[in-house]
């Protein structure tokens, strides 16, 4: 998920821990956490050299990622990563004894890339799947003893599809790229046995998703929107007629006078239309009245789904025709709720779950993928009033003792607003650090900008942790889950507020004593690493900073990037080339002067989101500034590294790059990462 959106992680949705800290004195964060009495068994040692049981093989080289889910004929359909395949995802199948069968094999590389992100790449019916193809972008039908068959011409990608009985096609969104200037945006429908162009079903905007169909197969709705807006700015939803024919007629816009950002319709089992839309601030729950008015369903103050960052996401289904289970982000914490239709009534189910995405209504009950602030995740089964867990990949889990937990904390920024953040103290029972230190901190900054940081367990975090650094994953001003006005706080500041958010973090951590203000790093990936480049050109914080397929030079963006993004920055910072002052006055390559901190820049030389050039400019602008620097690409990468072996290179250096620069040795023998202008660092830090 520029994104902006940053590379795919388990669930899509970020979620909350419940501990709630505000700006007020607080109990302070125990960053040497040992029993008195088990003290004399542990290891003096220097933050940053404690030994971890989790290697960078562990936090990727056996990463699984599960993706979309769907319910068929009794069984549940899942996709899934496989790291012995490069990280390629394949398709697996949950009968109904729980037994796991593989449907399609990872080596197949199931995958869209409809606005470059894809999501929703699938749909089984029957004992067929229809996926598209990472690597050509076709559409393939599946059968069991059949090679593969393409169903779709080369330049056009697929997404989002649903079955429509009708003449035995799918509907599925359609992205062009055979004509020349902008991909078009279309529904179309597709034969499921024959090649060939498929059929207009739906065009006129410049981008749509989330097609539903009823029950009787009578009436479609779907997601529509226009430049400059994104997703959670200001969509559409619109509803046609089919008849017997498969035609489809009367297409009237739900709501047109509500203006808002509408997503994830769904036909309940009555026939009446429900979808989510942030009309109030918050996404809450929606329905289309017989009159064609609307009604809202929930009064949460809070957010049910997320950024509609890739197609496919299901924050809610229905269990019945009277009830109806949903998920929502509130304060800090993930909710997992059950409520009546007819009386409103609602009960929790869950509350110990850090991450909830993927509802889906099946045969036998409400299916959910889940993820806690422990290792555990996979497919859950709402069960009464509870949550029963009915398949888990397999993963190496850190023992309790290891595992460092969120504390969800709040603070001020410069406009007397809040912004929000997860504080992960060090971890590891083996080690105590030496008297009167204090631990390196590493910000973390998420992508998009329109995302989140997830309370949720990550191998990733924990790794940092059980090394002896504190880590803080940073929901600054513009990120999802407070509102639509948080949400927006951004527009027009990007570069700026976020920014400041990091550095005011850093300001209220050490305040309070829980890091060493002379060790702290910044790392962020696309979005996030354009603020980690502007947050080292601009302000002196951070001693030193990882940039991921970061931006450089925002201008450069505005001109090149792909269709979804193209007017994003309209909002984020102003439109192009209007504002080009302050598309220049915010570019970090511009800035140099400022720039003096060392600084690793990892970069897939495939990248279509963020092209490579913006980290090679600022590579060699700042090396021949004398500033110490690394710079490494990764040929066959996007926007996102799939491949594990590349990401436990970067997880790697960038290990031994922070040891270089705090001047410490990272336990396990790892290659020292190669920098250039080394002898800049101080003497103590050399390698």
């Amino acid at each position: 998920m520029m994104t902006f959106g940053s590379a795919v992680r388990i669930l899509s949705m970020a979620a909350l821990l419940a501990l709630q800290i505000s700006c007020s004195p607080q109990p302070a964060v125990e960053v040497n956490t040992s029993a008195p009495e088990e003290q004399h068994t542990m290891k003096t040692a220097a933050y940053g050299t404690w030994e971890s049981p989790l290697t960078a093989d562990d936090v990727f080289g056996q990463s699984v990622v599960l993706g979309q889910m769907q319910s068929v004929d009794g069984a549940i359909y899942f996709s899934e990563s496989d790291p012995a395949q490069a990280g390629q995802i394949g398709i697996k199948r949950l009968d109904d004894n729980d037994k796991v069968v593989d449907v399609v094999p990872a080596a197949f590389g199931v995958g869209s890339r409809v606005h470059e992100y894809g999501g929703a790449p699938y749909l089984a019916i029957g004992n067929s799947v229809f996926a598209s193809k990472m690597s050509d972008q076709l559409f393939y039908r599946i059968a069991p003893d059949q090679p593969p068959l393409a169903l779709t011409p080369a330049g056009t990608r697929h997404a989002d599809c649903i079955s429509y009985p009708k003449g035995s096609r799918i509907i599925c969104v359609r992205e062009d790229h055979r004509g020349e200037g902008e991909a078009k945006a279309s529904l179309v429908t597709i034969n499921l046995n024959f090649a060939g162009d498929g059929d207009t079903f739906v065009e006129g905007h410049d981008f749509f998703s989330s097609p539903a169909i009823n029950a009787d197969n009578t009436q479609l709705a779907w997601v529509a929107w226009d430049h400059p807006n994104m997703p959670w700015d200001n969509t559409q939803l619109w509803v046609g007629d089919l008849n017997r024919k498969g035609q489809i007629s009367n297409i009237r816009q739900i709501a047109p006078r509500h203006h808002g950002s509408l997503m994830q319709p769904m036909y309940a089992p009555d026939g009446q239309l429900y979808f989510i839309a942030d009309y109030d601030n918050w996404w809450n729950l929606y329905r289309v009245t017989a009159a064609g008015g609307i009604e809202q369903v929930t009064q949460l103050k809070g957010e049910i789904g997320g950024p509609a960052w890739r197609f496919g996401q299901h924050a809610y289904a229905f269990e019945n025709a009277h009830s109806v289970i949903f998920s929502y982000h509130q304060d800090g914490k993930v909710h997992l709720m059950r409520q009546d239709l007819t009386s409103g009534v609602s009960e929790e189910l869950a509350t110990d779950f850090a991450s909830v995405g993927q509802v889906i209504s099946a045969d036998k009950g409400v299916y959910f993928m889940g993820a806690k602030s422990t290792p555990e995740h996979g497919i859950y089964k709402v069960s009464g009033r509870g949550t029963e867990l009915v398949y888990a990949p397999a993963i190496k889990g850190l023992e309790p003792d290891y595992i460092s937990r969120p504390v969800a904390v709040n603070f001020d920024t410069n406009e007397r607003q809040q912004a929000y953040g997860y504080f992960y103290a060090p971890t590891n029972p083996q080690y105590v650090a030496p008297k009167d230190t204090k631990p390196p901190l590493l910000m973390m900054l998420h992508g998009g900008p329109t995302a989140a940081a997830s309370s949720a367990y990550s191998s990733a975090i924990q790794y940092w942790t059980t090394r002896g650094f504190a880590v803080f994953d940073l929901n600054y001003r513009g990120s999802t889950g407070y509102g639509r006005q948080y949400r927006k706080s951004l527009y027009g500041k990007w570069g700026v507020a976020d920014v400041d958010d990091a550095v005011n973090a850093v300001k209220y951590l050490v305040d309070e004593g829980w890091v060493d203000p002379d060790k702290v790093a910044i790392r962020g990936g696309s979005a996030g690493g354009f603020s980690v480049l502007a947050a080292l050109a601009f302000h002196d914080t951070f001693k030193a900073g990882t940039s991921y397929f970061g931006i450089s030079d925002i201008a450069v963006l505005a001109q090149e990037t792909h269709k979804f993004e193209s007017h994003y920055i309209d909002q984020l910072i102003g439109p192009y080339p209007a504002a080009k002052q302050i598309f220049h006055d915010r570019s970090p390559l511009y800035h140099l002067e400022g720039l003096n901190e060392p600084l690793l820049l990892l970069q897939g030389l495939d990248d279509k989101v963020v092209p490579p050039n913006q980290s090679e400019l600022i590579y060699q602008a700042v090396k021949a500034k004398g500033v110490p620097t690394a710079f490494i690409g990764f040929e066959g990468e996007g926007h996102g590294f799939r491949k594990p072996a590349n990401n436990i290179r970067s997880l790697q250096s960038e290990l031994s790059f922070y040891g270089q620069v705090f001047g410490f040795t990272p336990a396990g023998g790892l290659p020292v990462l190669p920098i250039d202008n080394a002898a800049a660092l101080p003497k103590a830090t050399q390698h």
